[in-house]
């Protein structure tokens, strides 16, 4: 992901209602448990991890058992030393006492957030750490890590984990994405493997996806604990030797088999918060709503049609409804490259507004800019004694409303049909609109151009670009 390009926008719960998820998360209630047991018998080893005797103790205090028991406990200590709910007193005694950060797991919102986050870092460095087995084989005869015979790379490794959660982000916020809805685990691998100009990926290609999954699958194990992911893991039946008969029929086409992952309303919120951190733009519905109208029309100029839809609707809202229109229609005035899309922005923020917005709209039939957007505004909603637009002020609308629709949306499907409706219902459109006085009306002319299937008629409107920039002086 760029860090320059505006991601889609997000819409994120409440903070009230994260919290309460981020100290329902296992990893974290654990943590806090651990924190509110510690006593003065408590004893950590020299990297502050609860030494392996009183591990079992730990477990039970949990409710935890079984062969991941104990280990399930280290894990919860960790993330309570790492988030201050545990502090070591003294290094070489191994003593501890409750951390004054226990008392933030009963405060505000943001408080109990800012705790989830840092247990949000401890498990996606976890995640990024092989085996425990591979690890203890890679040791060499002084304890250090031989990360050469081990073919591993820490920096790589958290990038890995970085761009598949970045992704896995974006599906999710888009509006073509799953949202809600979970993602497969070989599309989220392929997204980090296969280049987007490649047709049909090569076994070579395919193994490395299929080895994504593996490492994927590993890591969402370790990731839902502290709650970013809801996560349905591979079917082990997939790992088993292929030599041993399965224990029971399998559909083969079933791809919730090969794991399938969403992002929790909480991992929207901690990947959100990383992205930000880490410089890029990632907006969410509501960052608007105290925001001029200026900024709300500017701001939106690249957001999806709802999410657009729902910043606006907050952005109403907080405000008086008349007062709400009048500040739109000042705020879409313009001539810069912006203001087609400010006042397409602009009336679609209107059409939310009812007919309390109505004196607003009669104040500027008269101007230029916004009187054919007041008129389309009055006569959809019925209200008599609208005066008819001018030849001129029709053209002028038409140029600024397709300029709008091509920075919105590019040669899109729906602005070729608009395109081949008007020169089809206006035939000497084009001879008329090379002379309309607004900025974009020789790129609008050339785009026609672009568009139009028919040849005769594209040619038509690529002379009338032409006269329209001589006629601009470029």
């Amino acid at each position: 992901m760029s860090d320059s390009s505006p991601l889609p926008p997000v819409r994120l719960h409440p903070e009230a209602e994260l919290a309460r998820d981020a100290l329902s998360t296992p990893l974290l209630a654990r943590a806090a448990r651990l924190a509110r047991w510690a006593g003065e018998d408590t004893r950590v080893d020299a990297g502050g991890g609860l030494v392996e005797e009183q591990l079992p103790a730990a477990a039970a205090h949990l409710g935890l058992t079984g062969g991941e028991a104990a280990a399930s406990a280290s894990e919860a200590w960790r993330v309570a030393v790492d988030t201050g709910l545990v502090e070591i007193v003294d290094e070489e005694e191994g003593t501890v006492v409750t951390g004054e950060d226990l008392a933030l797991l009963s405060g505000s919102p943001q408080d109990v957030l800012g705790v989830w986050m840092t247990a949000l870092e401890t498990a996606l460095a976890d995640a990024s750490v092989p085996d425990l087995d591979d690890l203890v084989d890679a040791m060499d005869d002084g304890g250090e890590i031989d990360f050469a015979s081990l073919d591993w790379d820490p920096q790589a490794e958290q990038e890995f984990l970085d761009g598949v959660l970045g992704n896995l982000y974006l599906l999710t916020v888009s509006e073509d994405g799953p949202g809600e809805g979970p993602v497969p685990l070989p599309a989220l691998a392929a997204s980090m493997i296969v280049p987007s100009d490649m047709g049909e990926p090569t076994n070579d290609v395919l193994e490395q996806v299929s080895d994504a999954m593996m490492r994927l699958d590993d890591q969402f194990r370790v990731l839902e604990p502290v709650g970013i992911v809801e996560y349905q893991p591979v079917d082990e039946a997939l790992m088993a030797d292929t030599d041993e008969e399965p224990a029971a029929v399998v559909d083969e086409t079933d791809v919730s088999r090969y794991g399938m992952v969403r992002l929790t309303p909480l991992g929207l919120y901690g990947l959100r918060s990383r992205l930000l951190e880490a410089g890029l733009t990632a907006p969410a519905v509501g960052d608007l709503a105290d925001k001029g109208a200026d900024t709300l029309l500017d701001g939106t100029s690249t957001f999806p049609p709802s999410a657009a839809q729902a910043e606006t609707e907050q952005w109403l809202d907080r405000r008086e409804p008349l007062a709400a229109a009048r500040e739109l229609l000042t705020a879409a005035r313009g001539s810069d490259a912006g203001a087609p899309l400010r006042r397409l922005r602009c009336q679609q923020a209107l059409s939310l507004v009812g007919a309390v917005a109505e004196p607003a709209l009669r104040e500027v039939l008269d101007d230029a800019e916004l009187g054919g957007l007041a008129r389309v505004w009055l006569t959809e909603r019925g209200f008599g004694d609208v005066p008819p637009p001018s030849q001129d002020m029709v053209f002028w609308l038409t140029v600024d409303t397709i300029a709008a629709q091509l920075a919105a949306e590019g040669n899109s499907e729906e602005l070729q049909a608009l395109v081949e409706g008007l020169a089809q219902q206006h035939g000497g459109f084009f001879a008329a609109a090379w002379r309309v006085d607004h900025p974009a009306t020789a790129d609008v002319l050339e785009a026609m151009g672009r568009l139009h299937p028919d040849k005769r008629v594209a040619k038509e409107a690529r002379k009338a670009a032409f006269k329209a920039r001589s006629q601009q002086g470029g």
